[in-house]
């Protein structure tokens, strides 16, 4: 059998700093298939993005990975040197950034960054590569894509410098792309225009896709299959339909309850209370607890990721009852 797109498993990657050990991931597995859309959510501190950076290899020091394996179509990349890394990224395996800055480089034309992107994967003439990055500007919506080649990236708006990065990340149509929250800067109607491009190239060519977004909204409509993060863990996975209707973790449950539009007009807005717990100090057992409204005497014990339903996992050891039942 094929093997899956991406395989994470039980992924650990540490900050070995001189105030102590930031376990930023710690035990995170998850899969995405061929054509698949795996929506991973957090509020800010939770693990996400540097989850998507060591798939990568772009953890920098003091950070690294400390176990766990990250399977590209079977093939183990937390083993692979620079270089073949080098091979991979950009190319079969692509990252959006939340900042476009980390994609462009400020002295260079548009053309001259997107052909070069182009020619250092595929032996292709210049004016193929040049004729890809038209297309794929104006795939994200870039009007005059060929005026807007010959263009410098501060002579854009930041919308418009995310679509380009974006459009960068498309030009090789790859087998897996990791988006790090890349619409937070574009209104809405280019964002649905985005996430329509990112569904047909999923569609079109099977590629995998990581949602990375604190905005449930936008994964409701994209994902497939979604994993909540806490504190660095995966405390709930499954079909994302499920999973929003019917969701089994507490802290899923705030999550989905702050969004403003289930609030009832006049009513105050619902919230999570409390902060998100230091990385460097975490309390014993589950991590959620001090902000929980069920926590009780055994969550002092780490819960373990259990499977209450086919398919729904959470790492919670009294998950909401009538979710557990339907």
């Amino acid at each position: 059998m094929t093997p899956p797109t991406l395989q994470v498993r039980n992924l650990r990657t540490h900050f070995f700093t001189r105030a102590g050990v930031v376990k930023a991931v710690d035990d995170v597995s998850f899969t995405v298939d061929r054509g698949k859309v795996l929506g991973l959510v957090g509020e800010s501190g939770s693990g996400k993005s540097v989850t998507g950076f060591s798939i990568l290899g772009l953890v920098d020091p003091p950070g690294r990975i400390a176990g766990g394996q990250i399977l590209f179509k079977g093939q183990d990349l937390a083993g692979l040197s620079e270089e073949a890394m080098r091979q991979l990224r950009g190319n079969r395996i692509a990252m959006i950034f939340q900042d476009p800055m980390m994609t462009l480089n400020p002295v260079l034309r548009i053309d001259t960054q997107m052909i070069e992107t182009v020619l250092a994967h595929e032996k292709v003439s210049r004016e193929e590569a040049r004729q890809r990055a038209r297309d794929a500007l104006g795939q994200v919506g870039i009007p005059s894509p060929e005026e807007r080649l010959r263009a410098y990236p501060h002579q854009f708006s930041g919308g418009m410098r995310q679509r380009v990065a974006i459009a960068i990340a498309l030009l090789h149509k790859p087998d897996l792309i990791v988006a790090d929250e890349p619409t937070t800067a574009l209104d809405v109607t280019i964002q649905g225009q985005i996430l329509a491009e990112a569904q047909k190239l999923c569609a079109d060519f099977g590629t995998a896709l990581i949602w990375i977004t604190h905005d449930l909204s936008v994964v409701a409509g994209l994902a497939d299959d979604i994993a909540v993060m806490y504190a660095g863990k995966v405390v709930e996975q499954g079909p994302v339909t499920q999973v929003l209707d019917q969701p089994l973790h507490p802290y899923t449950v705030g999550l989905i309850g702050s969004v403003p539009s289930r609030n009832k007009r006049g009513e105050p807005l619902r919230q999570i209370p409390g902060m998100t717990p230091s990385l460097l100090n975490l309390p014993a057992g589950c991590a959620f607890r001090a902000r929980c409204p069920r926590a009780e005497a055994r969550c002092a014990e780490p819960p373990p990721m259990a499977e209450y339903r086919p398919g729904r996992h959470a790492r919670c050891i009294h998950p909401y009852e009538e979710a557990v039942a339907a």
